[in-house]
């Protein structure tokens, strides 16, 4: 059940897609629709130039499978691994926004801060295991996450779980996926048996999908469903079966990539396919394209998404005007 490593702009066939929402019609395909203003945020807006503001930067959405202290895959962290670059993130004010609030533009965080999105693939028990009394079990991702969010209060646990059908086995389903729910994580469906959507005809590939969306709102009645990631990145034909079918409609379908992602306020976004970044060390297999170097760019560079902390606007050097989507006109404050 891993993904094989493709960067971005090696993937063939992947087409601009139709946003999709859990209720109503979704946008025509390339024009994802502008997202309603949020709520005021607790945290003042700065003036742009203050802070850098760039929301037309880069985010990284970085994905996870399995934490283990012994590692056998490229795909394996060590729950040491996983904590460290969790306080990185942290002390490079980056702060956790789901992938259901990335993928429709409804990111309020802080002032000068970044956006991340934490995905986690195939539902394993190293990421989500509770105690008999509802905690979450020692070194398990949630229990790293949520004793990252005390260390820094500013760095939210905030987190989407790509969920098989029998998810997190140890826990059970309903459990388990309760207990993200009520702690603010995002449940996000990854099939039903993690099939490759690629290798199945339009039925199969439907019928893959939605059997991943029942699984869910068996175990959580009422759920809203609103992303998906693609197992071993396949898309499948036609693409827009990803993005929606006669039990489903998804704002957002994710890659293995192996890229930051463009700004959801972007031109050049892509619901329908966004590229996630494998956590890595700087010395893993494939580093290049995994999380440490990733990181090391975007703090380097330019191109980092730099919140003006006013999740109403859209904020960016007056230069990449021409890189705002339509869609955000209305929201637009270059400076």
């Amino acid at each position: 059940m891993r993904h094989p490593l493709v960067p971005l702009g090696a993937l063939a066939g992947v087409a601009l897609l139709t946003s999709g929402c859990s209720t109503g019609p979704s946008p025509a395909a390339g024009d994802h629709a502008a997202a309603s203003p949020a709520a005021a945020s607790p945290v003042a807006a700065k003036a742009p130039a203050e802070v850098g503001a760039n929301e037309l930067g880069q985010v990284p959405v970085l994905m996870y499978h399995q934490l283990t202290e012994t590692p056998a895959s490229v795909y394996d962290r060590t729950p040491a691994d996983f904590r460290a670059e969790l306080e990185r993130l942290a002390r490079e004010n980056y702060v956790p926004v789901s992938a259901r609030d990335f993928q429709t533009g409804r990111i309020d965080i802080p002032a000068g801060t970044h956006p991340v999105v934490l995905t986690f693939d195939d539902s394993t028990n190293s990421q989500v295991r509770l105690n008999p009394d509802g905690t979450p079990a020692p070194e398990t991702a949630v229990a790293i996450l949520t004793e990252t969010a005390k260390k820094y209060p500013a760095f939210k646990a905030v987190a989407t779980f790509f969920v098989n059908a029998d998810a997190f086995s140890a826990t059970g389903s309903a459990k388990a996926l309760t207990w993200l729910k009520e702690h603010g994580h995002e449940v996000a469906n990854h099939t039903g048996r993690h099939e490759n959507l690629r290798s199945l005809d339009q039925a199969g590939a439907a019928r893959a999908i939605s059997a991943g969306q029942r699984a869910i709102q068996k175990a959580v009645p009422g759920t809203q469903v609103n992303s998906l990631a693609l197992p071993f990145g396949a898309m499948p034909q036609p693409a827009d079966i990803a993005t929606r079918g006669t039990d489903y409609r998804y704002d957002g379908v994710y890659l293995v990539g192996a890229n930051p992602s463009v700004s959801p306020f972007a031109k050049a976004f892509t619901p329908g396919a966004i590229p996630r970044i494998r956590s890595a060390g700087p010395k893993d297999e494939d580093a290049e394209f995994g999380s440490s170097r990733w990181l090391d760019k975007l703090a380097a560079g330019k191109d980092r998404y730099v919140s003006d902390g006013d999740p109403n606007t859209v904020a960016f050097p007056s230069a990449s005007q021409n890189e705002l989507s339509p869609a955000f006109a209305k929201r637009a404050r270059p400076y």
